[in-house]
């Protein structure tokens, strides 16, 4: 683990160059044209089999080691927010009204980490690691529009891990669970029909907005 972590050191530097240059320029999701370039770029120069425009924008790479195994897929995703960045930090957003608020951009980098780290023992293990950037995961389906592209099948991952950058805890800490976890919103619609009248009067009307507000109350 030690040589790892060491290793994982020694890449810092590019790994934070290249965090500040994809928080610099955020994109939102089906729409990670620069990123996913990047990232393709990036995944060629280590020899990995590389499939682009999966799900419009998501990249897929494949790196095999010496002979038959389990394949392990590893995902990150890449989209970033329409937020407006506020933070004057020196590597600050420059799209206007987008950013990289959540995260997304440390998980492409720690992707790349761990390619480079595992491709320098690539001789060390059997098996193949399939890497996945997934765009529009804020809430566009990004993942079903993968999965429907066949992201789970040629080959077929035996497992699957992702991880989620959580900036409340402190550098170091690790949280691991096995099996569903931290799952996704859904979305539901009421609607709240009311009846006109005068405001002299209101026992013969029905308004909406004093119902709805009972209706937010009680949930």
């Amino acid at each position: 683990m030690e040589s790892f972590l060491s290793e994982a050191r020694d890449l810092s530097n590019f790994t934070q160059f290249l965090r500040r240059d994809l928080h610099r320029h955020p994109e939102l999701g089906f729409h990670e044209v620069r990123t996913a370039a990047i990232i393709a770029k990036e995944l060629n120069e280590l020899g990995f089999e590389v499939r682009t425009s999966v799900a419009e924008t998501g990249v897929v790479a494949l790196m095999k080691g010496n002979e038959s195994g389990p394949v392990v897929l590893v995902r990150f995703d890449m989209d970033a927010l329409p937020i407006l960045e506020e933070t004057e930090a020196s590597y600050a957003s420059v799209n206007n009204g987008v950013m990289h608020a959540c995260g997304h951009d440390g998980h492409v980098v720690i992707g790349f980490t761990l390619a480079k780290i595992l491709n320098n023992r690539l001789q060390e293990f059997n098996g193949t690691v399939k890497f996945v950037f997934q765009p529009a995961e804020e809430g566009l389906g990004g993942t079903k529009r993968m999965v429907e592209d066949g992201v789970l099948e040629d080959p077929k991952p035996d497992v699957c891990f992702a991880m989620y950058l959580w900036n409340e805890q402190s550098v170091g800490w690790l949280g691991i669970s096995e099996g569903p976890v931290m799952s996704a919103s859904d979305e539901f619609r009421i609607r709240v029909i009311g009846k006109g009248g005068h405001a002299a009067a209101p026992q013969y009307s029905i308004d909406p907005v004093l119902a709805s507000a009972q209706v937010i109350n009680t949930l």
